[in-house]
């Protein structure tokens, strides 16, 4: 029995620095408004932010389609929303 608190103790212990980071990312999602474009990683333009869903997703006309970009993909850089991906990478989207 105590082996197993033990472990339990340690996987919770374990997971809490990245509980901590998920919780720390939201924040600066949260300033991606709908209006504001959306830039990749070269800053290259992908287009307009359309809709910010409920889970942090955008979606954003691309190519004359509307493309979901992944909310774990997004941050802000100098006021701007920034995806991890690239351009090719956004066309595979859907």
């Amino acid at each position: 029995m105590r082996i197993t608190l033990s472990i339990a103790g340690a996987i919770l212990l374990a997971s809490t620095p990245v509980l901590a980071q998920d919780a720390a990312a939201p924040a600066a999602v949260a300033q991606i408004r709908a209006g504001k474009v959306l830039r990749d990683a070269n800053a290259v333009r992908l287009g307009t932010i359309d809709r910010v869903n409920a889970d942090g997703s955008v979606k954003i006309i691309f190519e004359s389609r509307f493309v979901t970009v992944p909310a774990d993909t997004l941050t802000v850089v100098e006021g701007g929303a920034v995806t991890s991906l690239s351009k090719k990478d956004v066309r595979k989207l859907r």
